[in-house]
């Protein structure tokens, strides 16, 4: 029994220090206990504690009865000194084969739950660093419309300042335009008014000669 303690005791503590070590075996220990945690496992390691439990509970009230027993007798028995060191001997085993046991159960979650966390950190690091990647992306992106729109801006004004120059041009040949036709109009009225300086001159004309015919006829009668 004790030698079967004793077996199971450093077995255990090999576990915790393969466990507490990153080492190629760890990986195997973990795996191991993972399939030893599906199925019916769990409840053949409970069964099994639950027995050493009830062992453990065994010695220590084996080990209360001879301390009664001696003190009843008012002396040490040699027998029940021996069975009392076994029985104690047994109790300490068991009960450190039961916290041992707590300690490789604890270790292995932790173990897991670090690994997930860990899985978790760098997802969410890959995460970052793509939304890093996209956001200088849109960065860039945005710094090219920018640039398109400062030529656009650019352009605008341009095509504005063309297009005040080119109105400004297009009133002032309207103005031309307006006063060369005032201009033509004056010359129409200037000329009209020669025509008509034109015919009553030689209205005129026509009279003087006609009243020179007459004039002649009269003398030559």
């Amino acid at each position: 029994m004790i030698q079967l303690l004793y077996t199971v005791i450093f077995s255990e503590m090999a576990l915790i220090m393969t466990l507490l070590f990153k080492t190629p075996l760890r990986k195997l220990v973990i795996m191991g206990l993972d399939r030893v945690k599906r199925g019916r496992g769990p409840v053949t390691v409970k069964t099994v504690g639950a027995t050493i439990f009830v062992v453990l509970i065994s010695s220590v009230y084996s080990m209360v009865k001879i301390q009664q027993r001696t003190l009843e007798a008012g002396a040490v028995n040699p027998t029940d000194q021996v069975l009392m060191s076994k029985h104690m001997l047994e109790a300490s085993l068991m009960g450190f084969l039961l916290f041992l046991a707590l300690m490789i159960d604890r270790l292995h979650h932790y173990i897991r739950e670090l690994g997930l966390l860990r899985k978790t950190m760098e997802a969410a690091k890959k995460q970052n660093r793509s939304y890093e990647e996209g956001k200088n992306a849109n960065a860039d992106e945005l710094k090219g419309l920018e640039n398109e729109i400062t030529k656009l801006k650019t352009k605008i004004k341009k095509l504005e300042s063309e297009h005040e120059t080119k109105g400004k041009e297009c009133n002032a040949s309207k103005a031309e335009a307006e006063a060369l036709k005032k201009q033509s109009e004056g010359f129409l009225l200037e000329y009209d008014r020669l025509v008509e300086e034109n015919q009553s001159l030689r209205s005129q004309l026509e009279s003087i000669d006609q009243s020179v015919s007459q004039s002649d006829g009269k003398k030559n009668m």
